[in-house]
């Protein structure tokens, strides 16, 4: 699933090619794409030509493209595959191409989702008074967010029973850090990922927040992780912050730290990757 980066990375691209523009036709060319609209593909359709795209905007891992002049957003899900690509009206049809939407525009480029698995799509949503779909307004601030309130989430943190890279992965309590990136911040601050939230006191979660927001940057300034084609930006372009990883992926490859091999465990349908040695279970609060 793409994480906070690449999904900033996308929205960026979003945010210059196609914010301030136009609809002047939407086609829907699988049902799927837009299940979560509630008026299905003809009302999807129909409810956004016509409208002006406004800057596009993130919580975490969602995007979304405001409808301006109207409480309304379009919200793109990406699941395990969906790509919002900016094409050339001309170029070829991708195969797996499930939502055109054109412009009013003589700039001869459209937007395109597509979406090999068909887990992601596109759909119209109110907004609540903050400016968000309200199917997202549960979602918490991510750590980029110049608004994230560090202090809560330390208190939401000791308050929960619960383990340290369940809570976050917690979209209610930090939104945007999905299994990459809590396995790259949890090596990078030294703790386990089975470390219970209660144990960790104020300066450990504020270095673990610190860790959480520099491996995000560090993925952003190199356009996210992309391990196949699916993960790209509105170009068709990889990241490629996967030649930069440190702990995500590396069974059995040396620690960059202190050379012992580094370990893969099944973690809730997932893996959790990890130095046997840097970070070990701890007992009691440090």
């Amino acid at each position: 699933m793409p994480e906070l980066p690449e999904v900033e990375v996308v929205r960026r691209g979003l945010e210059r090619w196609v914010a301030g523009r136009t609809v002047e036709s939407v086609e829907v060319l699988h049902p799927r794409a837009v299940r979560r609209h509630p008026g299905g593909g003809a009302d999807f359709a129909a409810r956004l030509g016509g409208r002006t795209l406004g800057v596009p905007q993130r919580r975490g891992k969602y995007l979304w493209l405001p409808l301006e002049g109207r409480d309304l957003s379009v919200l793109g899900h990406l699941g395990m595959s969906g790509q919002l690509l900016v094409q050339t009206q001309d170029s070829p049809d991708e195969k797996h191409l499930r939502v055109r939407v054109r412009f009013d525009d003589d700039l001869g480029t459209e937007l395109r989702f597509v979406d090999q698995r068909t887990f992601g799509g596109l759909s119209l949503h109110e907004n609540t008074p903050d400016g968000l779909p309200d199917v997202i307004a549960h979602i918490a601030r991510d750590p980029l967010d110049p608004l994230f309130d560090e202090g809560a989430y330390h208190l939401a943190l000791r308050a929960r029973r619960t383990t340290l890279k369940r809570a976050l992965l917690d979209q209610s309590l930090i939104s945007g850090v999905g299994n990459i990136y809590a396995d790259e911040a949890l090596w990078r601050a030294r703790l386990h990922y089975e470390r219970p939230t209660a144990t960790l006191a104020r300066p450990r979660s504020a270095e673990l927040l610190g860790h959480v927001r520099d491996v995000m940057n560090a993925a952003l300034a190199v356009g996210g992780t992309s391990f196949d084609s699916l993960y790209v930006n509105v170009n068709g372009e990889s990241g490629y912050f996967d030649r930069s990883l440190d702990a995500y992926g590396r069974e059995d490859e040396p620690c960059r730290r202190c050379g012992t091999p580094m370990r893969r465990r099944p973690w809730m349908n997932r893996s959790s990757y990890f130095c046997p040695r840097c970070q070990r279970p701890a007992r009691v609060a440090s």
